[in-house]
């Protein structure tokens, strides 16, 4: 079962089945996407990932912060992006002369956003946000008509799009849903009679895009789902979409340990008998969490994690798998043998929700690509 792995640990991505994700969702829908790509592309790393949706068929990226947005732009990709979420005053400059469309719910915004593309020489690209339900980011519904006008009045800026974003999409009850999109369509109503409505209208999300067809307007917002992961627990994908992530490490020592031996800081586990324990190095700092009750794959088989985890290794107990040795994989997330253990389960484990544990692999987790042109730390 030994290999000579390169890294202590490692993410493998699958760009093929990333690329599989999008042209299902592709052949479900008229409209055109936007992948959501925001932290890191949930983890499996913005720049490569970027260019796999492309090839899939997606026509925009969405980020969430000004930083993310312009990494992207800087690596060479040449396709729309909107940052989601707040462009903080002194990057919007930067965002408009990188050609990064920004999202706007205030009169003040437009403004500073025109004011920017006045001292740039170039427009500033728009996406009003209208807050129909979620109680975050937004315009009130009622007061989307006037900042539509001002934007259309304002001299450099374009009025590229409009957006909203459901709150439980993800849930079987479909009222919450039903009603935010019903404050939309009568938003749009008021922008139609007004010959304000901008090309792009964009609210589904994942769940949303998977269940709402009516909801696609013109463009959908898929993020979770590219990557193969259900939207929750109720909003469940179809049949042929593929997880695009594992999480991987080695042991690094296995030694027999005697009856009354303490594992790893604050002995709080103590072996009861002779016991096989194998070190991983991996830890909180890679984004393994310290909460007790985590187990991981060896030889294809379920094996507890003992004594507390460090920010660098973890301790095994290995009797269930005897020939288990230095080199040996082990698998965090993702298959082995027979065995799976998800990102879902882990998540359970921890208490919190798939979306934090792939979003909280850290930097040192390298991550490597199923394509040749990639094998960096992303």
């Amino acid at each position: 079962m030994s290999s000579n792995h390169k890294f202590s640990t490692w993410a493998e991505i699958d760009l093929g089945a990333i690329e599989n994700n999008v042209q299902l969702l592709a052949k479900s829908t008229q409209a055109e996407i936007m992948a959501v790509l925001k932290a890191n592309a949930y983890g499996h790393g913005v720049i490569p990932v970027s260019q796999a949706v492309l090839r899939a068929g997606a026509t925009w990226c969405g980020l969430a912060r000004v930083e993310e947005a312009l990494e992207l732009r800087f690596s060479g990709f040449n396709g729309p992006i909107l940052v989601l979420g707040f462009t903080a005053p002194g990057r919007v400059r930067a965002l408009i002369e990188a050609d990064v469309s920004m999202a706007v719910w205030s009169e003040e915004q437009l403004e500073r956003f025109a004011d920017a593309a006045s001292e740039a020489g170039k427009p500033a690209r728009l996406h009003l946000k209208v807050d129909t339900g979620m109680g975050r980011l937004g315009a009130m519904p009622e007061k989307t008509l006037g900042l539509a006008e001002r934007i259309s009045q304002r001299r450099g800026v374009l009025f590229e799009g409009i957006f909203t974003h459901f709150a439980r999409a993800d849930e079987t009850d479909p009222s919450p849903t039903d009603e935010q999109d019903k404050n939309l369509k009568h938003v749009l109503k008021e922008l139609d009679k007004a010959g304000l409505r901008p090309p792009l209208v964009h609210a589904a999300n994942s769940a949303a895009s998977l269940t709402r067809p009516n909801a696609h307007y013109n463009m959908i917002r898929a993020g979770i789902a590219i990557f193969g992961l259900h939207p929750s627990a109720e909003c469940r994908l179809p049949s042929g979409f593929q997880p695009a992530i594992m999480w991987k490490s080695q042991l690094s020592q296995v030694r027999m340990l005697p009856p009354g031996r303490g594992v790893s800081y604050g002995h709080e586990y103590i072996t009861s008998g002779n016991e096989r324990i194998g070190i991983v190095p991996v830890g909180y700092a890679d984004g393994f969490r310290r909460t007790p009750g985590n187990q991981v794959l060896v030889g294809g088989k379920r094996v507890p994690v003992v004594g507390r985890v460090c920010m660098d290794q973890i301790s095994l107990q290995l009797d269930a798998v005897p020939d288990a040795n230095v080199g040996d994989e082990v698998v965090l997330i993702g298959r082995q043998g027979e065995e799976t253990m998800s990102a879902a389960e882990v998540a359970k484990c921890w208490g919190t929700i798939h979306y934090e544990v792939i979003c909280g692999l850290s930097p040192r987790v390298h991550r490597i690509y199923d394509s040749n042109q990639y094998r960096t730390n992303t």
